[in-house]
């Protein structure tokens, strides 16, 4: 995955985020429970989060390349599809098995983060070892 294909998916992903924020707050606040709603919420957090997470990995690797930092990303585009797409999913459908893919979306996003610590931690030995 190249920083291209990461800044590519932080582009998509931050319009999809405001433009069904905004179909959230105008459209579906009238049709949807509170349940629904909340489902929604919750997803548009966890991918705006993780979308900011992911530019800044893409930041990092256009001065350094590191293995560590492509795989975060990586880990962390999938989260958003799958836990947030599957929120928005189960809101918008009421397929019940949804509830099952939304803890995996989860996980991914659980490795982004430890790989991200991990590429961190080898940026820093590798900067002392130079010095």
């Amino acid at each position: 995955m190249s920083s291209r294909v990461i800044y590519i998916f932080v582009a998509i992903s931050g319009f999809l985020l405001v433009a069904f924020g905004a179909f959230g707050a105008h459209v579906l606040s009238h049709l949807l429970g509170s349940e629904q709603l909340a489902w929604i919420h919750t997803g548009l957090q966890y991918q705006a989060w993780h979308t900011l997470a992911v530019l800044g990995l893409g930041c990092a690797m256009q001065s350094r390349r590191n293995i560590w930092f492509y795989w975060s990303a990586a880990s962390m585009a999938l989260g958003v599809v799958l836990f947030s797409g599957s929120l928005y999913s189960l809101a918008l459908s009421h397929l019940r098995f949804l509830v099952f893919v939304t803890p995996i979306g989860g996980l991914f996003f659980l490795i982004g983060w430890l790989l991200m610590l991990i590429g961190a931690l080898r940026l820093r030995n590798r900067a002392s070892r130079h010095e």
